[in-house]
């Protein structure tokens, strides 16, 4: 047992190798995963969703931008309080993400070494602002 073993997150990206790339990573510290990549219909699939311990959140994506559906996620008192996590590959967006409302945020490609440590930081509560 890990102190994952119960946790869930939500993974945003339109992008299948991401979403890939983040549940393995997910997948082995136990880390329950539901992945969304179809931005069209995201206003009305987030009320539906179970709450999850994390979400991870790509800041490009077809039709919406990430900002955009964090304000959804902020607007659903079922979210408050879930870290949301910026994960993308435009690093220059840290401090729009900081005022925007980001708890964390992860730049692309995540490292693997060091994910299970700022994830356990996230868990914590503890925001963790890194890039590659």
């Amino acid at each position: 047992m890990t102190p994952f073993d119960e946790k869930k997150a939500l993974i945003i990206d339109d992008d299948q190798a991401s979403i890939a790339v983040l549940n393995k990573m997910l997948d082995q510290m136990f880390v329950q995963v539901i992945a969304f990549s179809d931005t069209t219909r995201i206003a009305e699939w987030l009320p539906t969703l179970d709450r999850p311990d994390v979400i991870f959140l790509d800041l490009e994506l077809a039709g919406i931008s990430g900002y955009t559906i964090l304000k959804l996620i902020q607007a659903n008192p079922k979210f408050a309080g879930v870290p949301t996590v910026a994960c993308t590959v435009h690093t220059n967006h840290m401090n729009s993400g900081k005022v925007a409302g980001f708890h964390s945020y992860l730049g692309k490609p995540l490292d693997s070494r060091h994910f299970p440590g700022q994830l356990r930081r996230i868990f914590s509560g503890e925001p963790v602002w890194e890039v590659p």
